[in-house]
């Protein structure tokens, strides 16, 4: 159960030097389990010359090979006749789990139920770093089905004494807010805007609720787009970020990064192009693993494993909080990464130059961006954004908003603008965008080179 500010206050405080030893010793014994339990380890270990014993910190860890989700896809089936990342017997699998699929076969994961208290516990310490606590009572839109997200909040407030209100989606109907009266709502930016919308066109200004604050999860956001989800509530927001795979992080009250819990999940960050970890500071992809802690067990264990989200660390000293675990900047798929003329382009940019303060006079904040080769060689950015009404709206002010907080962080591309590059302009009405026809979550960048 909670404790004041603290889920699990003398593991969440604990001195540099006591949390790096408990990491140590879970390598340690997630590196043996591995060799004992996993299929697929057993194999890595043999073909890459491994000798698991050798394996004693995360120095050790850092020499290991990556593996990515590709690895994971090409040994279960339909490419194996078995799922070689499972580590129990099937008696003791407590639930399947898939990812999405966007980027080929859906990856299967296998949580025993050791698995779920880790998870819950991980997201039990955000809520409290957040102000959570007993009583509270908080609205889940995340959907429950084979990612574990929403399941797993939920399973996390037994650990708190909170009250989870499962509607699975943010378009719920004002009883709610009215019957329930929630202190805290879990959904992505949109959702929550679309809810701000809803509740107004119903009558009931969104700043004039029961609501406490506001945590955005399920995908990356630009600062821009949290100020403004904050205005329009009147209420704190904070950043989760989790995954299938068990990397639970999450913002406390000082919302200066995301803490990772770094007794349970080991996360480093590695650059692909250079072949090799980075130091505190640098950007890079989020790689994980797996901590089991002693005689613990697990339905599907990863080490070293390419997250292809990017990452920087941020901290590692203690944060005002009293927390003592290190803190990362929210990651971004690299998924929703395209590059132009050699600089990187995130959706996240996209979003940031439209959630421009001035835009959203006009805006709903919906968009998408598609990336376009000109007959010249040059390159066109054609960003669509929803409108209340697209009729007598500063389109040309708009723009210029939009392109200086663009370029602002894209050099190359601003010395490259007008000539070599170039960023055209629609704007539609509600419902007028592509991806409003598109069910689940859309792609909002899309390259079409």
């Amino acid at each position: 159960m909670a404790t004041g500010q603290f889920l699990d206050p003398r593991c969440e405080t604990l001195p540099r030097d006591e949390l790096d030893a408990i990491v140590d010793e879970r390598i340690r014994y997630t590196v043996e389990y591995a060799r004992t339990h996993s299929p697929f380890y057993r194999q890595w270990f043999r073909e890459h010359k491994i000798r698991p014993g050798e394996i004693q910190c995360h120095d050790d860890l850092r020499k290991l090979p990556i593996i990515s989700g590709r690895t994971i896809r090409e040994n279960q089936p339909p490419q194996k006749d078995d799922f070689l990342f499972r580590s129990v017997d099937w008696e003791d699998i407590f639930t399947v789990h898939e990812t999405s699929g966007t980027s080929g076969t859906p990856k299967s994961f296998f949580l025993t139920w050791e698995d779920w208290e880790r998870y819950a516990a991980k997201y039990a310490r955000i809520f409290v770093s957040q102000g959570f606590g007993k009583g509270d009572r908080v609205v889940i839109c995340a959907s429950y089905g084979m990612n574990v997200g929403a399941n797993t909040m939920t399973l996390a407030a037994s650990h708190i004494g909170m009250t989870i209100i499962p509607t699975g989606k943010c378009t719920f109907p004002r009883r709610i807010f009215d019957s329930y009266r929630p202190t805290g709502i879990v959904g992505s930016v949109f959702k929550l805007l679309r809810l701000a919308r809803q509740l107004k066109e119903e009558g009931k200004d969104p700043r004039n609720t029961s609501l406490k604050r506001l945590i955005v999860g399920g995908e990356s956001f630009a600062e821009e787009s949290r100020q403004y989800l904050a205005e329009i509530w009147d209420r704190e927001v904070f950043n989760i970020y989790g995954s299938t795979e068990g990397t639970m992080c999450g913002e406390c009250s000082e919302r200066s990064g995301l803490h990772v819990p770094e007794d349970l999940v080991h996360l480093d960050v590695y650059d692909p192009s250079m072949g090799g970890f980075v130091p505190d500071g640098e950007c890079g992809r989020a790689v994980l693993t797996t901590l089991l802690p002693v005689r613990g067990r697990c339905g599907t264990l990863l080490i070293n494993y390419d997250t292809e989200d990017t990452t920087v660390v941020i901290s590692r000293d203690t944060c005002a909080c009293g927390r003592t675990h290190m803190k990362i900047y929210t990651p971004q798929r690299e998924a929703e990464t395209v590059w132009i003329l050699g600089t990187p382009v995130n959706r996240v940019d996209i979003e940031r130059g439209v959630f421009q303060r001035e835009n959203m006079e006009y805006l709903t904040g919906e968009y998408e961006a598609f990336v376009e080769s000109d007959d010249d060689g040059g390159v066109t950015l054609r960003v669509s954004m929803e409108t209340f009404n697209p009729e007598g709206i500063p389109r040309e002010d708009i723009g210029e908003h939009f392109i200086a907080s663009f370029l602002r962080f894209k050099p190359g591309l601003a010395r490259a603008f007008s000539q070599d590059f170039r960023i055209h302009f629609t704007f539609t009405p509600p419902g007028g965008l592509e991806l409003s026809k598109i069910k689940g979550r859309p792609k909002r960048l899309l390259d079409h080179r």
